[in-house]
């Protein structure tokens, strides 16, 4: 797939999410792509170079992986989280399934994650959202899930209940959606918007 627009490009990923959760069970993988260059990006579920990197995973192996193995202090069972994440969702009103997808994109149920710039725990907050959240360790499944589905209910609410912006604004800031009046041109943005609503409906 050879796509050379911003445009094209964003529908592009956005068909791709759609499509790789309609597709029948035994046919899912995982999704690779690389981009040239010149911006030709190449998608593939069958890599044949390392240029190729990881975009969407096949989230029933993914989860398998993780309950197989049980990696201690690295990524842990969803189901281990489950009553956390259910009476935080209950608690905000935000929906369990967005919850469970934004932990699955944002630290791969790791609750010992941290990103390169600063971001921690299961949903990633950033040390200064964590302290106006009122979160007391953000290594701490329950302070971190409790504080990250808090934002969540405020993004939901400041952009009326549109998933899309709200889960941007997760990304990279509400500023940045504001200024840009919907979801900014950053393809990290708009891969891990897809990504996550993609999630979501896999966990419905």
């Amino acid at each position: 797939m050879r796509l050379t627009s911003h445009r094209v490009f964003l529908a592009a990923l956005l068909t791709l999410a759609a499509l790789s959760w309609c597709i029948p069970a035994p046919a899912r993988a995982d999704i690779y792509k690389y981009e040239d260059p010149d911006g030709t990006v190449h998608f593939t579920d069958a890599p044949t170079d390392n240029r190729f990197k990881i975009f969407m995973r096949d989230i029933k192996k993914d989860k398998r992986l993780r309950t197989a193995f049980k990696l201690s202090g690295y990524a842990r069972n969803p189901a281990e989280f489950e009553p956390i994440i259910t009476s935080c969702s209950r608690e905000f009103g935000v929906d369990s399934s967005l919850v469970k997808a934004v932990i699955h994109a944002e630290s791969g149920y790791n609750p010992s994650a941290v990103s390169p710039k600063g971001a921690q725990g299961l949903m990633q907050l950033m040390p200064k959202t964590a302290q106006g959240l009122k979160v007391a360790d953000s290594f701490n499944p329950s302070d971190n899930i409790r504080g990250g589905v808090r934002y969540l209910r405020f993004l939901l609410d400041t952009f009326k209940g549109n998933e899309s912006l709200a889960v941007a604004a997760y990304n990279c800031g509400l500023n940045a959606v504001a200024k840009h009046g919907g979801i900014p041109p950053y393809p990290e943005t708009q891969t891990y918007v897809s990504k996550v609503l993609s999630y979501r409906n896999s966990y419905r």
